[in-house]
């Protein structure tokens, strides 16, 4: 049974040089690929040419689904549904659907926050194929690595490896899937 490659992994020893690497991934034109390091490494997103998140927006639409839907609860219950008129007090006024709408708001937008990062991510993602490699532990401690996928249209192993080890990288090796 022939094992297919997921790609290659590359070691850098300090952030400085994982950080110098990601822009030659970058510049040299690598999409599927990421980096694994032991703490943030400041502006590494941006030398991994990486854009802001999508999270925010889907915050931001859940929170107007939020409030949108306890506004229209309020106003289905107080002026279609159960009409009472209570002191003269009007069926619908948004001052009174403001606590509901609010408390809609902010559980709306936590389940979407959760949510779209949740699928952003790829997770539940119970297994890694980068979980195979034999020191990716040190990844969590001292040790930043490049992962180079092979599904991305660049890649060529010759000349993939020659790119890591032209960037610095030591103990290059290949993932299987």
């Amino acid at each position: 049974m022939a094992t297919s490659s997921y790609g290659l992994i590359a070691t850098f020893d300090t952030a400085p040089e994982i950080y110098q690497a990601a822009q030659k991934v970058r510049d040299a034109g690598y999409k599927n690929w990421d980096c694994i390091t032991p703490f943030p490494v400041h502006g590494l997103d941006g030398a991994m040419g990486l854009g802001r998140s999508l999270v925010p927006r889907i915050s931001l639409v859940g929170g107007i689904i939020g409030f949108c839907t306890g506004m229209s609860m309020i106003f289905w219950t107080g002026a279609v549904d159960y009409k009472l008129i209570v002191g003269g007090k009007p069926f619908f006024s948004p001052m009174f659907a403001f606590p509901v709408s609010y408390e809609l708001t902010i559980l709306f937008t936590a389940f979407a926050t959760i949510g779209g990062m949740f699928f952003l991510n790829g997770l539940p993602m119970h297994y890694h194929p980068v979980l195979k490699y034999k020191d990716i532990k040190r990844g969590m401690d001292d040790t930043f690595f490049i992962v180079i996928e092979s599904r991305d249209p660049r890649f060529n192993l010759a000349n993939t490896k020659a790119l890591l080890e032209q960037a610095g990288g030591k103990a290059i090796t290949e993932l299987e899937a």
